[in-house]
């Protein structure tokens, strides 16, 4: 595990163990504006850097009560949901009636969809609950389609040239140009397909997002800041602080 994997699981444990905290049970954060993010992503478009810098812009702008914007993607949540439990941590920190509706959801994806495998059920009942707590921004695994049914929860796809995508894969992760362009593409159709398996969904379908953004056009910090901007003008509208949980039909 490098050295920057295991601060980004620090930082995800860091935020379950600050909702075990009395100050942040249901009730201590009355008036405060519920928000999550989800990020779908074309490879190499630059989604861990626009959520990095999202999650500093809105902390500075719309903090939760006491725990801080973290980020996960699908890594962190399979991590930290095989050290921690994750699912059954994470209800203990939801009124009743919250937890019954996002297994009511579950229920709903489970009927909707099968075969629904073990892992893939233990991540989306545990997106639906990372959501359900706000100030958390979600990378993949379908957290669009999971949390269509949150009102609360705003949501960005991320697009890209395939010669700009395929530069920063090849500067991430060190490849030569033909092996990152294999990397690229395999982990394109791997994306489409998890969507269509579990989801029955498309992932380049512009409707279920709420921007798609091309970070050709601007750096990706820029880009983090027009996504923060939008959320704030969401709920600067009256998104609602206790939203009704619901599969999408």
């Amino acid at each position: 595990m490098s050295m920057r994997a295991g601060k980004e699981i620090d930082r995800c444990v860091a935020f379950i163990r600050c909702h075990a905290q009395p100050s942040s049970m249901p009730g201590s954060g009355a008036g405060e504006v519920k928000l999550a993010v989800t990020i779908s992503r074309q490879t190499g478009s630059g989604a861990w850097r626009v959520a990095e810098r999202l999650a500093e812009f809105l902390q500075e702008r719309v903090p939760p009560a006491s725990c801080r914007w973290t980020v996960f993607d699908r890594e962190l949540v399979e991590r930290v949901l095989e050290d921690h439990n994750l699912p059954r941590e994470l209800a203990r920190f939801m009124p009743e009636d919250r937890v019954s509706a996002v297994e009511d959801a579950m229920q709903e994806f489970l009927g909707l969809h099968p075969p629904f495998s073990t892992l893939v059920s233990q991540t989306t009942e545990t997106i639906l609950k990372l959501a359900e707590l706000g100030g958390v921004i979600v990378i993949g695994r379908g957290a669009n389609v999971i949390t269509s049914g949150l009102p609360h929860v705003f949501h960005v796809r991320l697009v890209g040239s395939l010669p700009s995508r395929l530069e920063r894969v090849r500067e991430r992760l060190g490849m030569d140009a033909r092996s990152a362009l294999e990397f690229l593409l395999k982990a394109d159709r791997g994306r489409r397909r998890y969507l269509r398996d579990y989801f029955r969904a498309e992932i380049e379908d512009p409707l279920v997002y709420d921007l798609v953004v091309n970070t050709d056009r601007a750096n990706l910090d820029d880009v983090a800041e027009m996504i923060g901007q939008a959320v704030l003008q969401r709920a600067a509208r009256g998104l609602s602080t206790a939203p009704q949980v619901s599969a999408p039909g």
